[in-house]
């Protein structure tokens, strides 16, 4: 099986609730050095994410080109509507969907996220995740067209509020079938989640959409926490983490997708790493996993973009 470990690198703030178009900070990257025993101890390589706002600080860039260089890491695109510019006048707070953004001023949000990573990193990103999973046909037109060939913004069995519907999406890698202008095809690569009993989703999908589009919603936003498991890290305890590779592999997953944010591991960032402690226990759930996952069965690290050519 393959292995991906993608990063979100991102600026501070985000766990607040507020979407400042100017935001406290990128020093979290610098924490990227605890993950090092990855590359050296497990030979895995890292999809480091990379927001607007990371890739135009001089100092974290530095840190990201010591990833590239030394541990071979990719550097892909996260994108945050909220503080990538322009800002044209928009309806409702922040964050406002992706698909209420006029076309030609997401097309220059993300115009200047990828040249600003190219300018900075010396990198043109092949891969790509949408900030807060916020995925549609308006973020998908627009990947093929700025050289990106593989996405990992759609998160089976979720369902945020008002957002995207992901939740029967397929486990492991897909194709989005014609979404550039010329019918580009896309490779979605899926964070892992394996529900409990196979076919708990589809049951519980038909049960939740019988009722109130908002009442569904709220139930199918409740899912991943008491049926499903995952492994990522910040979401789940190591129990569920090995639960979630066991119940993939048998099932005949090919690909295992972990997720998390680079303001999980900088103490302080968020709720849940809110001490030095809390960023321990979450480094150490990290390397148990990969320390057990390693010795359940053979496993290959690759990059996000690696797997468009497997």
């Amino acid at each position: 099986m393959k292995l991906v470990i993608s990063i979100d690198v991102e600026e501070e703030g985000l766990f607040s609730g507020d979407y400042p178009r100017v935001p406290k900070g990128v020093a979290n990257v610098g924490q990227l050095q605890r993950l090092e025993f990855i590359p050296r101890e497990f030979g895995l390589p890292l999809t480091l994410l990379v927001s607007y706002h990371v890739a135009r600080d001089k100092a974290a860039a530095q840190v990201l080109k010591y990833w590239r260089d030394r541990h071979h890491a990719e550097i892909g695109a996260h994108l945050h509507p909220w503080n990538t510019p322009p800002f044209p006048d928009l309806p409702g707070p922040e964050p406002v969907p992706s698909e209420l953004i006029p076309l030609p001023a997401l097309r220059e949000k993300m115009g200047n996220l990828v040249g600003s990573i190219r300018d900075s990193l010396g990198v043109t990103p092949r891969s790509f995740r949408m900030g807060r999973f916020d995925w549609g046909p308006k973020i998908f037109s627009l990947l093929p067209e700025m050289g990106l060939q593989v996405d990992s913004s759609i998160f089976p069995l979720t369902q945020r509020i008002g957002g995207p519907q992901p939740f029967l999406a397929p486990t492991d890698p897909f194709r989005l079938p014609g979404v550039g202008p010329s019918g580009t095809s896309l490779l979605e690569v899926p964070p892992t989640m394996a529900p409990v009993i196979a076919a708990a989703p589809r049951l519980f999908y038909r049960i939740s959409t019988a009722l109130p589009a908002p009442w569904g919603e709220r139930l199918r936003n409740r899912f991943h926490h008491y049926l499903a498991a995952g492994i990522h890290p910040a979401w789940y305890p190591l129990p569920s983490m090995r639960l979630a590779a066991l119940l993939h592999r048998r099932r005949g997953g090919k690909v295992f997708t972990m997720f998390f944010h680079s303001t999980e591991i900088a103490p302080g960032c968020t709720p849940n790493s809110a001490t030095e402690e809390a960023v321990h226990r979450l480094v150490g759930r990290i390397r148990g996993f990969l320390t057990w996952l390693r010795a359940s069965g053979p496993v290959q690290g690759v990059t996000l973009s690696e797997l468009e050519g497997l």
